[in-house]
């Protein structure tokens, strides 16, 4: 009896089973655009964050839909209520959007979310279709609330808007008032069912930044290097997360936190990454010239040290480590013929210790031939430290996509 009706149930599930059919390939998040976050207080003599919109304009790399929004409150001290957000496609002057292009972004189906201090949130898919290297707006409307501490991305190279009360879905900004940081909003990514999609994360501090190159002109080494991936179908596939810093440094917390605490945030942590280039260490090198602190003094083997561990670590998580030589820098402020000794250790170690799975040599490619501690005159922005916006394409037209296969 109990045998037959086991038969009679088998019978019965082969003929209720459905047919399998080929599904279609999943949907795979990739980050298209990336500001690395920092704490700033909030200063008594500014304007309160509170009952204000802030108007984020990010500068894309990969195409793609739909898309989804990072929220950031991570270096907040209390929790952040965000009343509405919303993404549009930028219409450039004075903060606008363009008509017809506004999604209004939700979580868990809420218009309205709070973050934990210290966290973040990530947006519910928006079915929208963003272009390959398109501005995107990033609307966030903070309601009247106790706001301290602001996590935002310090001097980007791109001008961002602020107005009073809830102007999120709003197509032109009235009594706006620019500013010169990335407030709130962390990242962007994008969905595609390319299975070969990945993200290339530039690491670094204010040369990877973009500092000296033309405001809102999108002329940053890694904004190079994207367009040209974009530009060619067989690296299309391929997009471009800006992750630097200015002022940041690998060994001490200041402009940002140190590289190693933030490197699994800023880097580990994004959507589809699978590549890293490492550009820094030219700012714990300055400090050599006028220590503030004993621990400012540093060696080679510090800043060595530093580096091979941010490769065990990208290594550990499946990330190929790309390692970028430190570009010339005498005739800066905080030159010194003691740091200059130890830029061209570091720089001799990164091209020949194989640590790294492949090099840029920016060092190379950006140096005056004749004199080969200092800037090539036609990249140099003028201070010796940074190149202006020659030097960045020169830079992000030197690196060799094949290292991205």
């Amino acid at each position: 009896m109990n045998r037959l009706f086991g038969r009679a149930s088998v019978i019965a599930l082969l003929v209720a089973a459905p047919i399998l059919r080929a599904q279609e390939p999943a949907l795979h998040w990739v980050g298209t655009w990336g500001a690395a976050p920092m704490g700033s207080r909030v200063n008594y003599a500014q304007p309160a964050p509170g009952n204000s919109t802030y108007r984020d304009v990010a500068h894309i790399s990969m195409g793609g839909s739909p898309v989804r929004v990072e929220l950031t409150n991570e270096f907040g001290a209390r929790p952040l209520t965000v009343g509405a957000a919303h993404i549009a496609v930028s219409a450039g002057p004075e903060g606008a959007i363009r008509p017809g292009s506004d999604h209004t972004l939700s979580f868990s189906g809420q218009a309205s979310v709070t973050i934990p201090a210290g966290g973040l949130v990530v947006s519910d898919p928006v079915p929208m279709q963003v272009a390959p290297l398109a501005d995107l707006a990033v609307s966030v409307y903070l309601p009247e609330q106790p706001i301290n501490d602001t996590t935002c991305h310090e001097d980007g190279q791109s001008t961002n808007f602020i107005t009073p009360g809830n102007t999120a879905a709003a197509e032109t900004l009235n009594d706006s008032r620019p500013i010169y940081s990335w407030c709130f909003v962390k990242g962007i990514d994008v969905s595609t069912r390319e299975s070969n999609a990945a993200a290339i994360v530039c690491f670094g501090d204010s040369i990877t930044d973009g500092w000296a190159s033309t405001r809102d002109a999108n002329r940053r080494w890694p904004d190079i290097l994207a367009r040209r991936l974009q530009e060619n179908s067989k690296t299309a596939h391929l997009s471009v997360l800006n992750e630097g810093i200015g002022g940041n440094r690998l060994l001490h917390d200041g402009a940002g936190p140190n590289a190693v605490a933030r490197f699994d945030r800023d880097v580990l942590a994004q959507s589809g990454a699978r590549y890293v280039i490492l550009l820094e260490g030219i700012n714990d090198i300055g400090h050599i010239k006028e220590p503030r602190d004993p621990s400012d003094i540093i060696t080679a083997q510090d800043e060595i040290f530093v580096l091979s561990q941010l490769v065990t670590r990208a290594h550990t998580h499946g990330l190929k480590a790309i390692g970028a030589t430190i570009t010339p820098y005498i005739g800066a402020g905080y030159a010194s013929p003691a740091g200059e000794q130890i830029r061209e250790a570091v720089n001799e170690w990164i091209r020949s210790s194989s640590v790294f799975d492949a090099v840029i040599d920016f060092d190379q490619i950006t140096r005056d031939p004749a004199n080969p501690t200092m800037f090539d005159p036609v990249v140099d922005s003028g201070d010796h430290l940074h190149p202006g916006d020659a030097g960045y394409e020169r830079m992000g037209s030197a690196v060799d996509p094949g290292l991205f296969r």
